[in-house]
């Protein structure tokens, strides 16, 4: 078995092209300038926030230079490729896969070989190496880590999308938003009306 060797820090060049755009500027920025390859965001938010939305329009504009999958736990294809259509998203570099098994999800990632990696979402995603049921602790740590470990190996982006519980923080273990390097979290933001006296 050979191991992995460690080497000065001064010896190593930086690279440029680390990063990718994902298309959206807003999102970009957000991401400190773009999406860092070898790298998993973790998105959370109430449902119907925008969530999927925003990941299949950052899949559509993506500068990836590569293929996009995107992994649906939720929605059908013909749902999926429908909200596409409404919102004039091109599908032309998307691979849709709508699936729950871990192992699916795996076998499409080193079949494809995509450079960005949506999955939707990570709390119905489960492996029967721990268990049938989606969205327990050990599922959620076990698929996550999985995930993750695949696209720290390669030049992709992973976007794992989130469910938020009623006090507003992300659903499942303090370990997942551990797992990723960067969380971001959707809010409504309500406005109060009232009465200004003039």
């Amino acid at each position: 078995m050979a191991f992995q060797q460690a080497v000065p820090l001064s010896s190593v060049e930086a690279q440029d092209g680390v990063r990718l755009s994902t298309g959206i500027d807003e999102l970009d920025r957000v991401l400190g300038g773009a999406a860092m390859k070898r790298s998993a965001v973790l998105v959370g938010g109430e449902p119907g926030i925008g969530k999927s939305t925003l990941l299949l329009q950052a899949g559509s504009s993506a500068a990836t230079g590569g293929r996009v999958l995107y992994v649906s736990g939720e929605e059908s294809a013909a749902q999926i490729r429908s909200r596409a259509d409404r919102l004039g998203i091109s599908v032309d570099n998307i691979e849709i896969l709508c699936t729950t098994r871990l192992e699916d999800i795996v076998h499409a990632l080193d079949t494809i070989h995509p450079v960005f990696v949506i999955i939707d979402s990570i709390q119905t995603v489960y492996s029967p190496d721990a268990g049938v049921v989606p969205g327990t602790v050990n599922q959620l740590k076990l698929c996550a880590q999985e995930l993750v470990g695949w696209v720290k190996e390669r030049d992709s982006v992973l976007f794992l999308v989130a469910h938020i519980t009623k006090e507003g923080t992300i659903a499942g273990p303090k370990a997942l938003e551990h797992l990723v390097d960067t969380v971001i979290s959707f809010e409504k933001i309500m406005m109060k009306s009232g009465s200004c006296g003039l």
